[in-house]
């Protein structure tokens, strides 16, 4: 059984000096394959006397055990080098100073929404909430847009299914704030239903909303905030001067042209855009449209119960979105809303 030694000799020397685990498998054939060496040594068993095989089968196995060993010794040789040199090379460095933790900031629409509210809440109005998944009474009728409107087209409105798959044509995503107003009024003139004068209403009503438009300058959910200011001496003047006053305090300039475009809304009536233009900066003397705004309409008022005889009021409605563009310099709408924390670390 000299050979049988060399054998083992060989193979170990021979796996002793691969260092890729692939080339090992491969040597692995030369001993262990199904033409292997040690294979051949079991196949010549069947040629040996009867007398002799018993020892020499004994003596093959005893080798091939070696083999496999030595086989499996350098396996985990390999395996290990192969951590060690990983550690090595993903080894922390001690004194280095640590990274720190990154620091969080509010997304800028929020902090336009914040401002916004803030600036409002300075002047007497109340920040008002609602569902965003609306009925079509609020979201349409009780604004005064007729049956035919092409807001409420599904081109232009995402309607809900029903429990069968089917449209349910009352139930939708707002697509707008105005839903808002419409509850507030009517809860208002609940609660002050058995008094002689109503108290002022004055609201403003932030949140998402959603429409079927997407592109560089509009989104499928987008944010509106609209105000409402309903009494009995409310006039277009101060709907002038709210407005002048909020956008100017809003850009922090006094250098801002302001002027009231006419325009056509169901729900108010006379109704305008609203637009500035910047004197000063890369904006300067250019007209932007940013709002629409007017006088509610009595059909509104009296939707929601109040008297359209004795009470006036007026409404508006700014996209927060438009307004943190314009402000921070944005070019493109859905930098806002694709979470590219490159975009969003300039306004930590």
């Amino acid at each position: 059984m000299q050979n049988l030694d060399d054998l083992i000799t060989a193979a170990e020397s021979a796996f002793a000096a691969i260092h890729d685990p692939n080339v090992l498998e491969q040597e692995k054939a030369r001993y262990l394959g199904k033409s292997g060496q040690i294979t051949e040594w079991l196949k010549g068993l069947a040629k040996l006397p009867p007398e002799e095989r018993k020892s020499a089968g004994a003596a093959i196995n005893r080798a091939k055990a070696a083999v496999e060993a030595a086989l499996t010794a350098r396996r985990e040789a390999l395996k290990e080098a192969a951590l060690n040199m990983r550690l090595a090379e993903e080894a922390l460095d001690v004194t280095l100073p640590g990274r720190g933790e990154a620091q969080g900031g509010l997304h800028p629409v929020t902090r336009t929404l914040e401002r916004i509210e803030t600036l409002f809440r300075s002047i007497g109005f109340t920040v008002a909430d609602g569902p965003e998944i609306e009925e079509d009474f609020f979201n349409f009728t009780a604004l005064n847009t007729p049956e035919d409107h092409p807001a409420r087209s599904m081109h232009d409105t995402f309607y809900l299914l029903d429990e069968n798959g089917k449209v349910a044509e009352n139930v939708l995503l707002r697509t707008h704030t105005s839903p808002i107003q419409a509850r507030y009024m009517q809860a208002h003139v609940a609660k002050y239903k058995d008094c002689e004068t109503m108290p002022e209403i004055r609201i403003i009503a932030p949140g998402r909303v959603y429409r079927v438009d997407s592109d560089a300058t509009h989104s499928p959910m987008f944010h509106q905030v609209e105000g409402l200011w309903v009494g009995e001496t409310v006039s277009f003047a101060d709907l002038k001067g709210v407005i002048a006053d909020f956008l100017r305090r809003f850009f922090e300039t006094d250098d801002l042209k302001v002027r009231f475009r006419p325009s056509f809304f169901p729900f108010t009536e006379p109704s305008a855009e609203i637009d500035v233009a910047f004197m000063k900066g890369a904006l300067e003397g250019r007209w932007l449209e940013i709002a629409g705004c007017g006088m509610v309409h009595p059909n509104v008022l009296k939707h929601a119960g109040i008297d359209a005889e004795k009470y006036t009021g007026f409404a508006f409605g700014f996209g927060p979105d438009r307004l943190t563009m314009l402000r921070y310099g944005v070019n493109d709408l859905r930098l806002f809303f694709e979470g590219d924390l490159r975009f969003l670390r300039q306004f930590v």
